[in-house]
């Protein structure tokens, strides 16, 4: 008997994804956060990355916007980090991305070895003075198409 495993795609789910995913029922985003769920998607995560998400999910305009109650935001975040992979990040890369706040999402993709950075503003990640070309900057649209 043969068994066939399809490795999930290691990938870091940007911070506006997540949001979106919270704000709008149905769409891309909430299909990334969705795929990670069920495990086509392999999400790295790490402790600033985390941060990031439990730090904005809270925000006032955020929960005004979010169709679930702040509890079950909170149920959700669990959720994710019992499916992601913790990524301890050991030498700082500093791609001087045009948002510093992006830096750590880069650093977390190359120290985890994503394939993938998913995310809703690839302008951010295009003009860094490091370069990685093995990883790649895509829309939760495109992540969609590629799989």
């Amino acid at each position: 008997m043969c068994y066939h495993f399809r490795m999930a795609y290691r990938i870091v789910v940007d911070t506006n994804v997540l949001t979106a995913a919270l704000i709008s029922p149905d769409g891309p985003n909430r299909a990334i956060l969705r795929g990670c769920l069920l495990g086509a998607y392999k999400p790295l995560l790490s402790n600033a990355l985390f941060s990031e998400y439990e730090d904005v999910t809270a925000r006032p305009a955020i929960l005004e916007r979010c169709p679930v109650a702040p509890e079950d935001v909170k149920v959700l975040l669990e959720a994710v980090c019992s499916v992601a992979e913790w990524v301890p990040i050991f030498y700082l890369w500093r791609p001087n991305l045009t948002d510093e706040g992006d830096n750590h999402v880069l650093e977390l993709a190359a120290a985890g070895n994503a394939r993938v950075i998913v995310t809703n503003n690839i302008r951010d990640f295009s003009k860094g003075e490091l370069r990685f070309p093995d990883i790649q900057i895509v829309t939760p649209t495109d992540m969609l198409r590629e799989v």
